[in-house]
């Protein structure tokens, strides 16, 4: 399943895209970015798979835009619409992703992290704008999503003096979710991407859904999508499944469940 610049690998209901281009610390260049909204849209459409993990080969997470082939003349316009100039960063994921990450996570590959639901990185992990120093701006909805997963004076730091911070920081700011120890994001990753995997399906996705859509929706809008996705999952028989094994005992307390919900 691997492309030129990807490796891409399944692990049960985890996919695992992992860009290969260690030579670049995994910076992103036209191909590489079309490879990359093409292996999302893929697990978009792929029923068998439950959970992304987007992670970087060699120790590095991703150092941003390619910028020695774009000195060479390799462009990628900056459009209203369609895909990001880093490839997936305007795609709408039905599933959940993650990054695992390692090494640098840097300029685009920092707007690519920001993109997946959750981040798991490495304690010595170095995630920044670090673009910033050379005139290259955030066009792949850094300046969007960083102010709504941190709060707009944290994402202003970030942004504006380009500055790196490490894993550790990171998760204290609320950038990353889970920090790893080094060399172990990915497995970490992993194991969070089959936990996932092993939920009710039709309503994580159906509240991950709401909870995505209610940025661009007043209150009462926000309130009614709330109550379609519900209705949805409710229709779907999942509830009713999931009440009937709670009433069997299952997931009292708290405890985890010893069998996985039907997909």
């Amino acid at each position: 399943m691997s492309t030129e610049n990807l490796i891409i690998t399944n692990d049960g209901p985890v996919r695992v895209v992992t860009i290969n281009r260690p030579l670049r610390r995994n910076a992103v260049d036209s191909v590489t970015a079309a490879e990359l909204f093409a292996a999302f849209s893929e697990i978009n459409a792929d029923d068998s798979v439950a959970v992304g993990i987007l992670t970087g080969a060699e120790g590095a997470f991703c150092a941003g835009a390619d910028l020695q082939a774009l000195a060479v003349g390799d462009r990628r316009p900056v459009t209203d619409d369609g895909p990001g100039p880093m490839g997936p960063t305007r795609l709408m994921m039905t599933k959940p992703v993650i990054a695992a990450i390692e090494g640098h996570a840097v300029a685009g590959g920092f707007e690519l992290a920001v993109w997946c639901d959750l981040r798991v990185a490495a304690s010595d992990a170095i995630l920044g704008i670090y673009c910033r120093r050379f005139g290259v701006p955030l066009v792949d909805m850094g300046t969007v999503r960083l102010p709504r997963l941190i709060g707009h004076s944290r994402a202003m730091d970030l942004i504006l003096t380009g500055r790196g911070i490490d894993g550790v920081e990171a998760e204290r700011i609320g950038l990353v979710n889970r920090v790893a120890a080094p060399g172990q994001a990915l497995a970490d990753a992993v194991t969070l991407a089959k936990e996932l995997a092993a939920l009710p399906q039709t309503c994580m996705r159906n509240d991950r859904r709401s909870a995505i859509e209610q940025w661009d929706l007043d209150e009462m809008a926000a309130m009614r999508t709330e109550a379609r996705l519900g209705r949805a999952t409710i229709d779907s028989g999942e509830t009713l499944d999931g009440a009937r094994r709670f009433a069997g005992g299952a997931g009292r307390g708290g405890s985890a469940l010893t069998d996985g919900p039907d997909q």
